[in-house]
């Protein structure tokens, strides 16, 4: 049963891939909607634990909790008002997150490649510098593309990742052994 839904898994995974590769815009649009609710249902939740441990927990650090909270709130009541906006709104919002992951990934690019230089002594270390260096890369073509570019990149990177991932399910499903007849 766990290497039928394994490979099951990694067969959707490869079909969601190439139709977000083929369709980056739209996916692209529904990777910014599904940060919209994810941002939304954490501010929700975050409100909720904090205020429910807010006895055990010191006042300063409830607040600031709160305000995080309250950030990813506001973050995803905006992102989801300016989908139901219209598309003029709607492609602001997608250009804005893959500008801000095109920053993270500079910024991600950079830390990485410090870490690497200055643990140089630790095996493996050359891995984490092509991690950095590829990442940084990938930050500044993201940040330096122009609007078709920004409006696809979304789809891009959920389409890359979600093939490599399913591609990883069905090589582990296919090798793990011969299910027994129940």
């Amino acid at each position: 049963m766990l290497k039928t839904f394994t490979i099951a898994e990694g067969i959707l995974l490869l079909v969601l891939g190439f139709l977000a590769l083929i369709f980056p815009v739209v996916a692209s649009f529904g990777v910014t909607a599904v940060v919209g609710i994810a941002f939304l249902v954490g501010g929700i939740i975050g409100w909720i634990n904090n205020i429910s441990r807010r006895n055990e927990l010191k006042a300063w650090l409830v607040f600031w909790r709160l305000v995080v909270s309250t950030l990813f709130l506001i973050a995803g009541i905006s992102i989801l008002q300016q989908f139901s906006s219209g598309p003029v709104d709607a492609v602001a919002q997608v250009l804005a997150l893959s500008v801000a992951i095109g920053i993270v990934f500079v910024v991600e690019g950079v830390v990485a490649v410090a870490a690497a230089l200055s643990h140089q002594e630790i095996n493996g270390w050359r891995w984490g510098l092509a991690n950095g260096v590829v990442t940084l890369i990938l930050g500044v073509l993201i940040v330096s593309m122009k609007f078709g570019g920004l409006l696809s990149v979304l789809g891009i990177l959920v389409g890359i990742s979600f093939l490599f991932s399913g591609i990883d399910l069905i090589a582990f499903g296919s090798s793990l052994h011969k299910e027994k007849n129940v």
